[in-house]
């Protein structure tokens, strides 16, 4: 009798209905690909869809050593805004959503997403000067973003403690309303049928163990658990693992990677009607569609591939979350959780060449990789594709580094990573 995962399941009932069935044996790789992407998480499987439906480039292979979806785009609370600072980071996540509002017509596939909206909260004089910048900012820039007071925060969250006496009192909140949330899997799913009818290659449970380089130095195979493939192109798109899968080809990444904590409530009935966020005590939190909160916590303070974290971490954030929603306090929690996160100096992600010809990177998204994957997906394969960065993306490029182009968005990551 053949078994499915939990996962597989899920998938067949979720898109069965659309009349694609998830190819849950991978098919056998080809001796060649134009192009190999190593990472079938959100922003590989939307790399290869854009490759084939905007480049015709449809000789690709998706390479993922677990299962699709499997790493941080199934361990993320789902978070979609562009409320960022600089005016390179406000194209690129504005850029993901214009995607996002368009992207289940798109694939044909429901991905849930939800316009919201994302409430960022201050807490004391200092957060007050800085989200008050980031809406000026923003509205300079052609993205939404407004500024609330106490009375009107209480009025659009009621169940907010705004006026409570609490350590933190709420002083206003900047709000983005066409920021929300998607179903993170449906993403996955979503992208996956749209690129397989295309004629991509999903290959699931095929590890990559080295990248060949030919005598002039490019790239021109992988060798993986499942036998070597040979390609013009390799773009690198794995979270958590990217200086691991880098280190193959000899390129040194500006990287650490970091555990990235959140926790899923028992579900209750609707009282959550955007995203909440807090910088000042470290937790956001929203309610999915089936009734859960999802709450964010912080990154540990060490470097690891742990995907607990530390225990503190969560206490913190569950007492903060009990202060800013006392109405909760006596719910469960269902599960606890930790994706790994790739985090480079200045915040920001790296999308672009490497030194290494036909070799392409995109990685250190930090807490932003979940919003940003249609955007991510999209500049990225224009990359690829032409061998150029895509404008939105040249910014992003490796050798900012080096001249001291820094985009320095920590502050943009709202709850202090």
């Amino acid at each position: 009798m053949q078994k499915f995962s939990a996962l597989a399941l899920l998938a067949k009932a979720f898109g069965g209905h659309q009349g694609w069935q998830p190819q849950w044996r991978s098919p056998e790789p080809k001796p060649a690909y134009d192009v190999v992407i190593i990472g079938a998480g959100g922003h590989g499987l939307a790399t290869a869809f854009y490759l084939a439906s905007e480049h015709g480039i449809r000789n690709i292979a998706v390479l993922e050593k677990g299962w699709l979806g499997g790493g941080n785009t199934g361990r993320n609370t789902t978070i979609i805004r562009s409320n960022y600072l600089f005016d390179e980071s406000a194209a690129l996540y504005d850029h993901a959503v214009k995607l996002w509002e368009g992207l289940s017509q798109a694939l044909n596939y429901n991905v849930m997403y939800s316009p919201r909206g994302v409430l960022m909260l201050a807490h004391n004089i200092h957060d007050i000067q800085s989200f008050k910048r980031h809406v000026h900012a923003n509205r300079l820039n052609g993205v939404d973003n407004e500024w609330l007071t106490p009375d009107e925060i209480q009025a659009f969250v009621p169940a907010l403690n705004v006026f409570g006496k609490v350590r933190y009192p709420i002083l206003g909140g900047a709000l983005q309303r066409r920021g929300g949330t998607a179903r993170h899997d449906a993403v996955a799913w979503g992208y996956a049928r749209a690129a397989d009818a295309l004629g991509v290659d999903i290959i699931q449970n095929c590890e990559v163990t080295a990248i060949r380089r030919g005598a002039d130095g490019a790239v021109e195979a992988v060798e993986t658990s499942r036998g070597t493939i040979r390609a013009k192109k390799i773009g690198v798109v794995a979270a958590g693992n990217t200086s691991v899968v880098m280190g193959m080809a000899d390129v040194r990444m500006p990287l650490e990677s970091y555990p990235l904590q959140a926790l899923v409530s028992e579900p209750i009935k609707p009282m959550f009607p955007c995203v909440v966020m807090s910088n000042t005590i470290h937790a956001y939190i929203s309610q999915s569609d089936k009734g859960e909160l999802v709450i964010g916590a912080g990154t540990d303070a060490y470097t690891s591939y742990s995907q607990t974290g530390g225990l503190h971490i969560t206490t913190h954030t569950l007492d903060a979350i009990c202060e800013l929603v006392p109405t909760v306090r006596r719910m469960r929690m269902l599960r606890n959780w930790g994706g790994i996160v790739d985090v480079t100096p200045d915040r920001s992600p790296i999308i672009g060449l490497t030194p290494v010809p036909g070799l392409f990177v995109n990685c250190g998204w930090g807490t932003g990789g979940f919003k940003a994957t249609p955007g991510s997906g999209h500049v990225f394969a224009h990359t690829i594709a032409r061998g150029t960065p895509h404008e939105i993306a040249a910014p992003f490029a490796l050798d900012r580094f080096k001249a001291g182009r820094l985009i320095d968005e920590a502050a943009a990551a709202a709850v202090a990573h």
